[in-house]
Formats: C-alpha cells, structure tokens, sequence
C-alpha cells in the first residue's frame, strides 16, 4: 500500500529575517515584509509560495490547523494574491474567513448586530460567487439586514446541498484552492501573458489577519497617495469609508470622506487628528525608504491605524517624470535612478496634448496610433479642405483612405489625420511623426465616402464639419470634443533630458526639413540636422509651379532657367536653417523623389495645371504619362536624377555654398554637410562628387570667400553597404536610410506591408515589424558590414542612420554598439532617443561590461 504524501509545509510568517523575495512569494509578500521593516502597524500575515499554491492547485493542501494557529484565536483573516509582477494581475482578495454563526453572535453582542450581519452577508456572497462558483444573480449586493442573510444561507444550502461551511480550517481550504486554480486556468494564463507574464508564471499567496469595519463610528477602510496620479504634483488624495475594510470600501462609494479638511464635506483629518497624522508619517517613511511614492491602503481600529497594503502609485508618463526627478532632487534616489525609472518611449506622451485620462471616452473607431498626441477638430476630407479650414481659425481632423505627398499642405493645416489603410510606417505615418500630428492609420472597421463626405462606423455615421477628438496615444477616436491635458515640457521635463544628456555617449541629430522642424529640434536640444529632405520645400505654392515648369522643360538651357527661379528659395531656406542651427552640422540630402510625385494625379489637377503651364491637356497628360514608372521607389530617383539630370543637384549645391557664405558674414561658421541619396556604385558618387566640387570651386571664384563642406552618402541599397569600401573613397560620411533599406532588403514596400504585417509578426515569421523596429539579424548586418568597410579605407568615416529607426531605443542600442557616431530621428522624437542613450550608458556602467545591455 503506498504511503499517504504528507501535508506540504510551504508557508512563511512576514517577519524582517523571513526567507522571502518577489520571485518565490511575489510582489506583494515582499513589499509586506519591507513595511514590517520599516516598523509599520502591519496585521500579523503569512505567505504561502509560488510552489505551495501550485501544490494546493494539484490537491496538496498545507497543515491548515499549523497555518491558523499563527493568528490569534477566533481571528478573521483575508487571502490576497501575489503574482511576481503587480500588472499580472491574480484573484481577487477574499475578506472575513472563520465568519459563521458563532463569530456573527459574538460581534453581534460586542458591536451590534448590524454590524455583524454586513460582515457575515458579504462574505457568504463573496463565497457563494468566487469559491463555489455559484451564479452570481442569486447572491448580489443587497442591503444588509438578517432575513437577507438568512436568504444567502438558505440559497447556498439549496445549490450546494449542504449548509455553508462553518469550520474556518475548512472555508480556508476552500478559498485558497479556488485561488490557486483559477490562476491556472487558461483564461488567466492568456489574460497575464497578454501583459508580458511568462507562461509559466507563478502565484503566491497571503493571509492576514482582519483589520478593519469595526469599532467607533472612525473605524473604517481608506486608501491614501501623496502625489496626484495624472501630473505627479504633491497632493493628498484617496478616501475614508467609516466600517470599510479594504480599498473595494472606498470605491464608487459616496458616503466615503475626505482625508484632508474639505469644505465639501466631512474628512479623516477633522474626526480622527491622530490617525491623519500617523498616515503622513507613514507616508514620509515609505517615501524615504523604500525610495518610492506609495500608495496605502490601511484601517483604523479604535483609534488604531493599520497598514494592510502599500503598492507604487498608479502614474501617466508625466506623473512618472516628475515623480523620478522630485525623488531625485530630494536626495531619495540618485539621478541615474531617476533616468532609469522613465520608459524612453513615454516621452513622447509629454511633448503633446494628451486625452486627460479621468473624462468620459466615446469610442468611435481604433486603428493603429503612428503618432501619439490628441487633437479635437472637424472632420475634413481633402487637403484644401484642410487648409480652408486652418484659413477660418478652425481645427480640423483630415480622414483619407491614405495620404501621398499631395496631401503634404493639407496634414500640415490639419490638427491630426485619419486614414482607413496604413501601418506604422505608411506615408501619414512617418509624416505624422515628423511633424508632431496626432495620426491613427489603418483604422478598422471605418468606410470613408470621400463624394459624400461621410465617414461611417458600425455606431456612427458623422459628416464633414462634425466634431471628433483623436488620441494618436491609445488609436481612437473619439466622438466630440474631450477634456485635453496641455504638454508637459516644463522643469522636470527639462532636468530629466538634461541629466541623460550628462550620461549618454552618442549623438543625437533631428530630421528637419524646414525651418519650423529645426527650430522644433533645437528646442528639444538636438546636436544638429542629421537628414534635411530638400524635396519637401518644393511643395510650397509658389515652388510648387515652378517646380512643374521644370519639370516639362525640353532642354537642359528650360530646365537651368527654371531651376534659377527655383535657386534663390533654396538659399532662403539653407540661410535660415544655418541660422536656427546656429553652428550646429546640417546634413542636406540632395533631391531624392521620382518627379512623378510633383505632378496631379486628377483630371481636374491636370486642367489646372495645363492652364497654369499655358500648355494644351493633351501634352500635361502625355508628360505626366511618360513620368509614370511600374515601380517609382526603384525607379528614376536620388542619385540617378543627379547623374540624368545634374541641373537639379547643380542648382542645389550652389544654394547651399551661397548660403554658408551669407551665413559665415553673420558671424556664424557654417560646415554644410551634403548628403547624395540612394547611391549603390562608386561610379554614381564620383560623377556628383566631381560637379558639386565643380560647383563649390565656381562660388568661391565668383564670392572671393573660402569655404568648407563635407560629401557624404545615404546608404539605402543592399549593395551600397556591401560595396561600402570603394564608396567610402570618396565620401566623408555615411548615413544609412533603414526606411528604404528595410525596403530593399525585404522586398517589401513599407506602405503595403502592414496589410498583412500583423499575420507574419502572429506566426512568428518575423518578430517585429522591422519598418517599426530594425532588423538587426538581416539588415543590422548589412549595416555591419557596411561599417566595417567603410572604416577600413577610411578611419574617421562618420556613420549615422536616419531612418525611421532613428528614435528607437533598439536601434540606439545597436549603433551605439556597433561603433555609430549618432543617430538621427523626427524632432519630436529627440528627447525620447536622448533618455534611450542615456539608459544604455547607464547600464553599461553598471554592468562593468564593454557592450550595452541589448534586451
């Protein structure tokens, strides 16, 4: 006959010395056992371990009547879960344990019998639901009273055939085995793994003793912070319900009071002086050594506080900001500690108006949010009805199927943009971003009727000039105007990227390509220009007419002269970058878009433009045809129009060299670093090279004024990277554009693959969407090899990407390691790549190791 398993012996008193850590017991057993330490009222508690509830799961139960015999006698307890990770979540807690008839008669007699009959109605209904699994319907909130409890016991007899249980040993069995196995149900398992809990998991538990909902009329339950949760300024906030026993007492109830003296009503402060007192030293205490904001959770008991629970305040990213730098400035935490407890990427969250998190949210549709921020406008349908609105003072929401570089002026007018297709890095996306717009792409489940003008859902139907709010943060939109929080670049903001700037080892540029975006950039301290995309100043209306007549010249004398027009625009436009950079590298990448992309694409553009040119429909639409290529992104573009067509690259150098020298007579030394775009032969850079230094020499002839500049090259080619040793010959610099690169090396187009990029990152083809995070695996190595090379035949070569990929922190990570001078990102994404540099430095030094941490 096999020997019968003995009880398992699992579970540990929270004592100061107790063998207890976060992953064996988890977060909350720990953080119990530190305010033990700290010498804080906290009830007598146990815990029970990851590898006891699992062995309570598979039916071995520890000795109950050894667990029990830790409490006083008689003593109610609770059970309360504690995962590893507080965001993985758990069962819920389960209050009063050992209530039954006996201990209803015996607090009936000390504190009243309707007192003891709330205790006893609600326990017997948290039983009924979360222990036997009983329907919830016939055991809802009632208002207590004794044929109510007599009613639930009854009912309970009825389903569970059999009276409810009054043995504590036995009603604790129960409970911690419901725990125990509702966390290994499948629901919870995919529920925790969704917030980045392994799959295996554990769970553990604790049971304390009851403290709370009994006593004077200040007995009760409360919780308390000390910093307001949305802006992190210090403030007292929470609630106090007089014979409440945990935080659920304070929730949605209105007959809780106030903590601090409030006109609106009652407060802690004002019926129980010496309990408030106690709390604002737990506070400070907590504060200073658990080096955290808290938030507590305690009781009063007859004059008594008690300190059930304390987790980190629930915080926005501007709350955790400033809440990193106040601890820091007090001496709390020092200040790599405070740069290490701000998510980079939560940045981004306080360059912009954000959605304020306590209103009301009417869902109209979601979609994938490319570019965070909020905006609250009418809904427009086309680029002039964007800027006709933006004329009338109006803010609008710009909604297209997909936006193209047509829409330019319009995304520019528009307060956000909207788009039914789309992904990450599709056009309104990376424009968004660029320009700081809140932007939500490939939303689902929206129709758009562009003739009507009417944008319809499975709820709503909203025609232009209706009212809607975008949160380009979360993905939706919401209908009608919300209450909206202002930017939060203020002190702590500020003293945060100023202190990452004190500990980062790689630079950080911006792409800017106009003179709004650079000033944008120097705002956010970026140390200089990395990718100027001149082609975007040529959408302007009045470049924009002279760009087509270049465009239809016939001859290479049409093309100069209308280039000329064209020439004084441009220097405008380097004069006052060089002035907003104020000495700082720019790096302008010479004109790299297929010409196709100035022209219409309507009839109704092509008229337009056909009177504008005082030429016959007919040739505006054979040229425009003639332009057209099968695949424009591989077509006629970048450095093939400079070698095609010199004209243009010819009049691009010389604005940029007369710039510098008007520049240089302000008094401020210019090195313009010019950039030759999408290059794969060394022959192609020798042929530029040779006409921009032709060009150079000519200024400075004509000028009688020396200057320098730097030529370099935009690595976007697979075989650009892979010839990277003889390109590297005649070039200073390189700057890998990953966009494109991605692009190539793929063979995807990043406009289209987000149609089906989610099903390939599902099944693990690919583990990211390497348009949004860079492949380091395959386009990484092209990138190293490319390095590699390039420095191999020239030792000071400057190495930068420019991409998309710029403000990633994974990115950051692996040119930082990689051996990159800097690296380059939309302005608004500046601070964020400041602060991801800054941590990579920063555990790089803790660790002691030669390369950063790359997880």
């Amino acid at each position: 006959m096999p020997s019968r398993q003995k009880p398992l012996v699992d579970f540990t008193p929270i004592t100061p010395s107790a063998p207890i850590a976060a992953k064996t017991h988890g977060w909350r057993a720990k953080c119990l056992q530190r305010l033990v330490r700290l010498d804080l009222p906290v009830p007598n508690t146990v815990a029970l371990s990851f590898e006891a509830v699992r062995a309570i799961a598979a039916g071995n139960m520890p000795d109950l009547g050894a667990l029990i015999s830790l409490f006083d006698e008689g003593q109610l307890l609770s059970v309360r879960p504690s995962a590893e990770n507080p965001d993985w979540g758990g069962p819920g807690a389960l209050l009063n344990i050992g209530m039954n008839d006996e201990r209803h008669a015996e607090i009936a007699a000390r504190f009243g019998e309707p007192v003891a009959t709330a205790l006893y109605l609600s326990f017997v209904q948290s039983y009924a639901q979360h222990v036997a699994r009983l329907d919830p319907d016939m055991f809802v909130a009632t208002e207590p009273c004794l044929p109510a409890l007599q009613a639930a016991l009854y009912d309970y007899e009825k389903e569970m055939e059999e009276p409810f249980p009054q043995d504590p040993s036995r009603q604790l069995a129960e409970v911690l085995r419901s725990m125990a196995r509702a966390w290994e149900g499948t629901s919870a398992r995919l529920l925790r793994q969704a917030k980045g809990a392994p799959a295996d998991a554990g769970l553990g538990l604790v049971v304390q003793a009851m403290a709370g909902g009994l006593g004077t009329a200040e007995s009760g339950a409360g919780v308390i912070q000390f910093v307001e949760s949305v802006t992190g300024a210090p403030q007292i906030t929470g609630r106090f319900a007089t014979r409440g026993q945990d935080r659920a007492a304070v929730s949605n109830n209105p007959q809780a009071i106030y903590l601090t003296r409030d006109p609106r009503g009652p407060s802690l402060e004002e019926r129980h002086p010496d309990a408030f007192k106690a709390l604002l030293a737990y506070g400070a205490i907590c504060r200073e050594r658990l080096r955290e904001e808290m938030q507590i959770e305690f009781t009063v008991v007859e004059d008594k506080v008690w300190v059930l629970d304390a987790l980190k305040v629930q915080r926005s990213s501007r709350a955790a900001v400033r809440i990193a730098v106040a601890l820091a400035r007090d001496g709390v935490i020092t200040r790599q500690e405070a740069l290490m407890r701000v998510t980079p990427r939560a940045l981004s969250e306080l360059l912009h108006r954000q959605v304020d998190p306590r209103g009301k949210r009417d869902v109209v549709a979601r979609g994938i949010a490319a570019s965070p921020g909020a905006a609250t406008g009418r809904l427009v349908f086309t680029s002039s009805a964007a800027q006709a609105s933006a004329a009338r003072g109006e803010p609008c929401i710009l909604v297209r199927r997909e936006t193209s570089p047509e829409d330019i002026r319009g995304m520019h007018a528009a307060s956000g943009v909207l788009t039914e297709r789309g992904g990450m890095t599709s056009h309104a996306a990376v424009i968004g971003r660029g320009l700081g717009l809140p932007c939500i792409v490939g939303a689902t489940g929206i129709r758009i009727d562009a003739r009507n003008r009417v944008l319809e859902t499975g709820r709503f139907k909203l025609a232009e000039g209706e009212i809607v709010t975008l949160d380009g943060t979360s993905g939706e939109v919401l209908a009608g105007a919300v209450d909206l929080l202002e930017p939060a670049q203020d002190e702590w903001f500020g003293d945060m990227l100023d202190w990452a700037d004190a500990e980062r080892d790689i630079g950080i540029r911006a792409n800017a390509d106009t003179p709004a975006d650079a000033r944008i950039a120097r705002g956010f301290k970026a140390q200089g220009i990395g990718l100027c995309r001149t082609e975007h100043m040529f959408f302007e209306d009045d470049r924009l007419t002279v760009m087509r007549e270049m465009i239809f010249a016939d001859t290479s004398h049409d093309r100069a002269a209308a280039l000329a027009r064209l020439l004084p625009m441009q220097r405008s436009d380097f004069i006052e970058l060089f002035s907003i950079m104020q000495g700082l590298p720019v790096c302008i990448r010479l004109f790299d878009p297929p010409l196709h992309e100035f022209l219409p694409h309507t009839r109704e553009g092509m008229r337009e433009l056909a009177d504008a040119l005082d030429k016959p429909l007919s040739e505006v639409t054979r040229r425009a045809d003639e332009l057209s290529e099968f695949n424009p992104m591989l077509g006629l573009r970048g450095v093939r129009l400079g070698v095609t067509l010199p004209e243009i690259y010819e009049m691009q150098a010389r604005a940029i060299f007369e710039a510098t020298i008007e520049t240089g007579r302000r008094g401020e030394k210019v090195v313009p670093e010019i950039m030759i775009p999408l290059v794969s032969a060394m022959r192609e850079v020798e042929l530029v090279k040779a006409r921009i230094d032709a060009v150079a020499a000519a200024v400075r002839v004509e000028k009688g004024v020396p200057f320098e500049y730097r030529l370099g090259v935009m690595v976007e080619t697979p075989r650009a990277a892979l010839r990277a040793a003889e390109i590297a010959q005649h070039a200073e610099f390189m700057s890998f554009g990953t966009n494109d690169l991605t692009q190539m090396t793929y063979g995807l187009s990043r406009d289209d693959a987000g149609r089906f990029m989610s099903y390939y990152v599902q099944a693990g083809v690919f583990p990211e969407d390497p348009f949004h995070v860079l492949d380091t695996d395959g386009v990484g190595e092209l990138l190293l090899i490319a390095a590699a090379r390039g420095r191999g035949v020239r030792e000071g070569l400057t190495l930068s990407i420019c991409g998309e990929h710029g403000g990633s922190p994974e990115s950051i990570a692996f040119c930082r390691d990689a051996g990159f001078d800097y690296v380059s990102c939309s302005p608004f994404r500046v601070p964020v790549a400041r602060l991801a540099a800054a941590q990579l430095a920063i555990r790089q030094k803790v660790a002691g190791v030669d390369a950063p941490d790359l997880r």
